[in-house]
């Protein structure tokens, strides 16, 4: 998947049917000149409902989606019969969808499984025929009910990736690199800031066929919890990761700082993040040698204390192999 076709924020319109209205038909047949009433009900009008779809990744096909708008019921017909209900429309989503009223900022709902269907616009009710208003001192009313009209809102669907373990770092920290040489995936790369401006996901093969996911997450700067920069549009997508991992270079002014500062954003934003399992890598160690390598690591047992730590080189495929043994480890000591 493109960067270009991944798109993980719409705002769509959605309107639901109007009730169909009762009839106030009264029974007429031959040799019976005043029958009773015997107006149908009307219809309800059609819901607009979202459906949990495990097979899509993005809303890119909902981004040219402006308006949706169920249709409306039918009315009630003599006989006692009621009218059509009207046609419900519906809107395949991947999982992770989080739905929101865009006047209020109120979640609405989550979607999270596959098939899951949440209604979120309800149709009208149909009215009632005048065969329910009969009564022994009204035995022909003439009246029935209007159909009540739907829900009508604008909604914004917001998309959390789902992934397994979720790369957290600084712009140009390495992140797309280390995901296209782990994966298949192809994301943007090049030497400045903000490379990656969607998150990409990818596919890490395992031994024995097994596989997990790993996304590549816009870069987080520094105020990033207050909406600097790309702010929570990096934030939301890490909430979903089970494992994260954190990419600091090795050419960074200091490592332990560049750390700290990525986990006080996490902080900031969603404190339940620091319960995830955390592991931190130096990338891009082939431009260290073993006696730098000794200084960092002994700043970091002496600074961070109880996170496991690793060295590798996404161009220069070391500790790779390490790498995904030790990732793998955590997401399956996580399931247990």
């Amino acid at each position: 998947m493109t960067e270009g076709n991944f798109v993980d924020y719409v705002k769509i319109y959605v309107s639901s049917g109007k009730g169909g209205k009762g009839s106030s038909h009264l029974h007429r047949e031959k040799f019976i000149e005043k029958g009773g009433p015997d107006g149908g009900d009307g219809g309800r009008g059609g819901h607009v409902i979202l459906v949990g779809n495990k097979n899509l990744w993005t809303l890119f096909h909902l981004k040219f989606t402006k308006h949706v708008k169920a249709g409306h019921g039918g009315d009630g017909g003599s006989a006692r019969s009621t009218g059509a209900d009207g046609e419900d429309k519906y809107l395949e989503v991947p999982l992770g969808t989080v739905v929101k009223d865009k006047e209020t900022d109120e979640v609405l709902f989550e979607i999270t499984e596959h098939g899951e269907k949440r209604i979120v616009a309800k149709g009208g009710k149909g009215g009632l025929g005048n065969w329910h208003f009969r009564s022994s001192t009204n035995q022909t009313p003439r009246y029935a009910q209007p159909g009540i009209y739907g829900d009508e809102l604008d909604i914004i669907l917001e998309l959390k990736v789902l992934a397994d373990v979720g790369l957290v770092g600084f712009p140009n920290a390495g992140k797309s690199t280390l995901l296209s040489v782990l994966t298949s995936a192809k994301p943007k790369i090049a030497d400045y800031p903000f490379t990656t401006l969607k998150p990409n996901l990818g596919i890490v093969a395992y031994r024995d066929f097994k596989s997990f996911v790993m996304a590549d997450i816009p870069g987080i700067i520094e105020g990033a919890a207050e909406g600097k920069g790309l702010g929570h549009y990096f934030l939301r997508h890490i909430e979903r990761n089970s494992t994260l991992l954190f990419l600091v270079p090795a050419d960074a002014e200091n490592i332990v700082k560049e750390y700290e500062i990525l986990l006080d954003e996490l902080r900031r934003y969603n404190p339940e993040m620091l319960d995830k399992d955390r592991l931190l890598v130096i990338s891009k160690s082939d431009m260290l040698d073993e006696e730098l390598k000794a200084e960092m690591t002994a700043e970091i047992q002496s600074e961070i204390k109880g996170i496991e730590y690793m060295f590798i080189s996404s161009l220069g495929h070391q500790g790779l192999t390490e790498l995904k043994d030790k990732l793998w480890s955590m997401l399956n000591a996580e399931t247990k």
